[in-house]
């Protein structure tokens, strides 16, 4: 129950970062996307922060033995790049680009009650349960 409790203020967190830098606004991206017109940096402003944060933070967090509200570290194993991979990280590129939103700033713009983010979220779930139904016949993360 703690943990569910931790994640969900952090998540308030998260979303309000997002709404507070602008990043819930497809604009933005497609501004930032935009390199030989009127680009906006703003993205890539808020990328180095976050990026900075984390940088500093991670390094000094898993010194420790454990996180603070589990028994162990949930850290990537592998390092390895897989087609499965490569493949799903081009169509979350696509995808934002196309769209404008990756999905924390997708489910964050719900609150806004527009159409485009709810169309946006309920292909991103729709393209999850194909994925799902596809992978367990074909088997594509091996």
């Amino acid at each position: 129950m703690k943990n569910s409790v931790v994640s969900f203020l952090i998540g308030i967190l998260f979303a309000m970062g997002l709404g507070i830098s602008g990043m819930t606004q497809p604009q933005k991206v497609f501004g930032f996307l935009d390199v030989l017109g009127n680009w906006d940096p703003s993205l890539m402003f808020v990328m180095i922060g976050a990026i900075s944060v984390h940088l500093v933070s991670f390094k000094l967090i898993t010194k420790r033995k454990h996180p603070i509200w589990d028994l162990k570290w949930h850290l990537p194993e592998s390092k390895e790049l897989t087609p499965a991979l490569i493949s799903g990280a081009t169509l979350f590129g696509v995808g934002w680009g196309l769209g404008g939103f990756c999905p924390g700033p997708a489910f964050t713009s719900l609150a806004s009650l527009q159409k485009t983010p709810f169309i946006f979220v309920l292909s991103m779930l729709f393209g999850m349960l194909l994925f799902y139904f596809a992978n367990s016949k074909f088997k594509f993360n091996r």
